[in-house]
């Protein structure tokens, strides 16, 4: 049987659209696995996330809109009621590829169907022993740096983004750019920081998810001119906006897991100034698609050189290793040894 006519369900989550509007990291991934195999040619891939969501692939779905933009639901109910129903039919598909984090697992002991599940991150360590009681599935990483030691992982598929949707730019804008999420992880302030001691104007763009970071530590800073905040940016406003930029900035906090933002960016030729943390190695391309940096100080001095990176050379990383098309080559292999494990099972 040829390996493209296994059915495929892929799970996705019910916070946001499939794929988003503006912001939802694992939804764009869940859209762009489903979208990059149909493009591969797989004749049956469902997916599964809200019911306005937009694929070329089969859809399914209980909840109309995602929770985050339909505040009436209870999310914990919608959640429940998206994956239950996807598990009632679990034997109607060959594999299950969950992106949905740990909850679906906890269905492994009903269903006979296998599950791949691609491993976004660890919101908390205690999820950790979700993931270790169900060793017997079958996990992805998103780039080396995430992995938790104990854990028998099948690959590591760093995700894949749609480069239709951004424009090379071997031109650079003028300012500092910072988007994502605004949140004390995601190291808003230390953008604001470098602009201000590089004479920079900074565009800063995302969702608030820490409403009292914003309100203490960066709207302070915004007065629409040095320092501008414009909100979540759709697919055509960030393309517009990387236009903007000589560079973007991304001093994270925390271990990063893999970065849409960084892979993105590059893909426009913008190049990215990043803290040296979890996946930024693996992204970025040192001293040749942007500078991996340990603080302010740092960050500030790669602004200085910023103009030695050829832009061309940010494009060409992410067109070798972080397309739609790479991360479904990637899922392929990771189907094929699935199944090849299930087949020894028999």
């Amino acid at each position: 049987m040829d390996i493209k006519n296994k059915r495929i369900a892929v799970l996705a989550p019910v916070a946001w659209r499939t794929p988003p509007r503006a912001y939802g990291a694992w939804e764009t991934v869940a859209s762009n696995i489903t979208e990059g195999l149909v493009a591969r040619g797989w004749k049956n891939v469902t997916l599964f996330a809200t019911k306005e969501s937009v694929t070329k692939a089969k859809l399914e779905g209980w909840v109309e809109r995602g929770y985050e933009e339909d505040k009436n639901q209870i999310p914990l109910v919608s959640t429940c009621l998206h994956i239950s129903k996807v598990m009632e039919r679990a034997d109607e598909f060959d594999l299950i590829h969950n992106n949905f984090d740990y909850l679906p697992l906890t269905y492994l002991p009903l269903i006979k169907t296998p599950m791949l599940t691609t491993i976004h991150g660890f919101s908390d360590q205690d999820i950790l022993r979700v993931y270790h009681d169900h060793k017997d599935s079958y996990y992805a990483s998103i780039s080396d740096s995430d992995r938790d030691a104990g854990l028998p992982y099948v690959a590591t598929v760093y995700n894949g983004i749609d480069l239709s949707n951004l424009t090379f730019r071997e031109t650079p804008g003028g300012k500092l750019v910072h988007y994502g999420r605004i949140h004390n992880d995601k190291g808003t302030h230390l953008a604001i920081d470098v602009a201000k001691r590089c004479g920079m104007d900074l565009i800063i763009a995302g969702i608030i998810q820490e409403q009292s970071y914003f309100d203490n530590l960066i709207k302070p800073h915004i007065n629409n001119s040095s320092v501008q905040y414009i909100g979540p940016v759709n697919p055509a406003q960030r393309d517009a906006l990387l236009k903007e930029a000589s560079a973007v900035i991304h001093l994270n906090l925390i271990p990063e897991r893999f970065g849409l933002v960084m892979a993105e960016s590059m893909a426009a030729g913008v190049p990215v100034i990043a803290m040296d943390l979890g996946s930024c190695r693996e992204v970025i391309a040192d001293k040749e698609t942007g500078y991996l940096v340990n603080n302010v100080d740092e960050a500030v001095e790669a602004v200085g050189k910023i103009a030695q990176i050829d832009r061309r050379k940010c494009r060409r990383r992410v067109e070798e290793n972080f397309t739609i098309d790479c991360m479904a080559a990637g899922y392929e292999k990771v189907y094929e040894e699935i199944f090849r494990r299930e087949e020894q099972k028999k």
